[in-house]
């Protein structure tokens, strides 16, 4: 099973930085390619920072529902807010760090 990495990372992939009820979602590095709950974390740990994900939509599974611990696409993780396989619901407001983790 593939688990977020990052500081203070709960069993949902929380982290120091973010750890509200719907911070459950860790994202992939496209070079390390490592899933962490954010990309502070990823940047504390890594001697490299955080490279996003050159997407394909509807192929690559770069985000990992800490819920589940199912990986989505970006159509999966955009359409309806939460998961498709055990309906959490994830935090909006990643929207606005979109530029962060895709390209």
């Amino acid at each position: 099973m593939v688990q977020a990495q990052g500081l203070l990372v709960d069993d949902e992939s929380r982290c120091v930085h973010y750890h509200s009820d719907k911070d459950i979602v860790a994202l992939q590095c496209y070079d390390c390619k490592k899933y962490y709950a954010c990309y502070q974390c990823h940047n504390a740990i890594e001697r490299h920072t955080f490279s996003p994900y050159p997407l394909n939509l509807k192929e690559d599974r770069p985000i990992l529902c800490g819920s589940c611990g199912n990986t989505l696409t970006y159509v999966e993780y955009t359409e309806k807010g939460t998961c498709p396989f055990c309906n959490a619901v994830f935090n909006l407001a990643c929207q606005n760090h979109h530029s962060i983790y895709f390209r």
